[in-house]
């Protein structure tokens, strides 16, 4: 069935391209079913990537097809920055990652492969052609609205997919694997809780905001376990800040409880199943890093510290030293990455590449968290909130996975939303390009 991926992939592509270059479509409102919007071609291409971000169209064999839709998009970015009228946003997050690109390219003068290396920065650029296009394309609410529905929209159907017997073989490949779809909740998730708190209160939209928790917790993925419950906590401290603390309080009691109450999670969170660890030994400080069961990680970490970033910390190895490496060497059972994105930075770029990206991380949750307490419009704060709270539980998941891999799932929306709230800001400043209810 995955010569049927080549054929999705082709529609999909087709689409993408007409929407581009279309001066202008009506669509349905998605504020109100009986209305209709009218969006012009950069608007209507934004909604369709932003959408359908999840999916992967991914064919074993020599022809990467996940690696081609990422460089089409990436095309299509870059034409669609110069078809659109309106300007991309500059600021200090945006100088930061431009600079940390940079920093990449450098980086593949003294790689020990320039094709690994080339593979890292195209996954890098994403995000950031993301934000780029959504800045100087979205002006209005209800595109923003529309786009994350839309996104929302294709999460609900890929869990349908995931638990629903049968259907997951009828498509394969179609949508992104098991760890990058839940850490594509995570977004979602935190999107849905925004529309709750800042769309009417509508029980739907708290409900979805737990379903997409739910298969995390199935699967068992300690990674967007994690990332969850910081972005829930950034959320609510975002809204409430000081005294959002026993909120998050609540929340990490629950996740602790959880990892040392869920069977499942706790056999696979401590070695020996977890047998012999409980919440009176946590209570006492007797539970250590030792005690954790990270599947060879943290050997692999220091092994690759070892070869690539040791007496090399400033500029490290070299752009996609690290992939090369484990790709070309049969490795603590053949992994082909760190499961670490920080471990790969620091080998690859050194320290220098480390600060350039946490700043840019922080940059962004702080510009949010600024946004979002000013007296902005309601769909400024909701960008506002998703993109600082999503990025925090992102930044959390690079530690234990290689996120940056599947970033077109994955950190592509948090940067997304943080673009479209650019764009807003600008919008509201101006009242340029607003879009037509008819």
């Amino acid at each position: 069935m995955y010569f049927l991926n080549y054929i999705y992939f082709l529609v999909i592509t087709i689409i993408g391209i007409k929407f581009l270059f279309a001066k202008q479509e009506t669509v349905v409102h998605p504020l109100n079913k009986k209305k209709k919007l009218l969006l012009d071609g950069p608007e209507l291409f934004w909604v369709l990537t932003f959408s359908t971000g999840l999916l992967a169209f991914s064919v074993p064999g020599v022809l990467d097809l996940m690696a081609i839709r990422l460089m089409i998009l990436e095309f299509l970015c870059i034409i669609g920055l110069f078809i659109v009228k309106r300007k991309p946003q500059w600021n200090i997050t945006t100088i930061l990652y431009l600079i940390y690109m940079i920093w990449l390219v450098i980086g593949l003068s003294y790689t020990t492969s320039l094709v690994y290396g080339f593979r890292v920065i195209l996954k890098y650029s994403y995000p950031l052609l993301i934000m780029f296009f959504a800045s100087a394309v979205v002006r209005d609410k209800e595109v923003f609205i529309k786009a994350g529905l839309g996104a929302r929209v294709v999460a609900i159907v890929s869990i349908g997919f995931s638990f629903i017997p049968l259907l997951s073989y009828l498509v394969p490949g179609v949508f992104w694997y098991g760890t990058a779809r839940s850490i594509h909740y995570i977004s979602i998730c935190i999107f849905s809780l925004a529309l709750y708190y800042h769309g009417g209160k509508e029980k739907k939209d708290l409900l979805l905001c737990i379903l997409f928790m739910i298969p995390c917790i199935l699967w068992v993925l300690r990674t967007s376990i994690m990332g969850t419950t910081m972005a829930l906590a950034t959320f609510f401290f975002f809204k409430y800040k000081m005294k959002s603390l026993p909120v998050i309080f609540g929340i990490t009691l629950l996740f602790i409880v959880a990892i040392f109450t869920i069977p499942s999670i706790k056999e696979k969170m401590f070695k020996d199943g977890g047998n012999s660890i409980s919440m009176e030994q946590l209570r006492q400080g007797r539970v250590s890093k030792d005690d954790i069961n990270s599947n060879a990680r943290f050997a692999m970490w220091e092994h690759l510290k070892e070869h690539f970033y040791y007496k090399k910390e400033v500029i490290g190895s070299g752009t996609g030293s690290v992939q090369n490496y484990m790709y070309s060497n049969y490795i603590f059972g053949g992994l082909r990455v760190p499961h670490n994105d920080y471990v790969q930075m620091s080998c690859d770029n050194g320290l220098i590449g480390i600060v350039l990206y946490l700043l840019l991380i922080g940059s962004i949750i702080m510009h949010c968290f600024i946004e979002y307490n000013k007296k902005n419009s309601t769909a400024i704060k909701m960008c506002a909130i998703v993109a600082g709270s999503t990025m925090a539980g992102g930044v959390l998941t690079m530690y234990t996975d290689n996120v940056v891999n599947y970033s077109m799932a994955t950190l592509s929306y948090p940067f997304g939303f943080y673009g479209m709230m650019l764009g807003l800001i600008k919008g509201d400043k101006y009242d340029l390009s607003r879009n037509t209810t008819v």
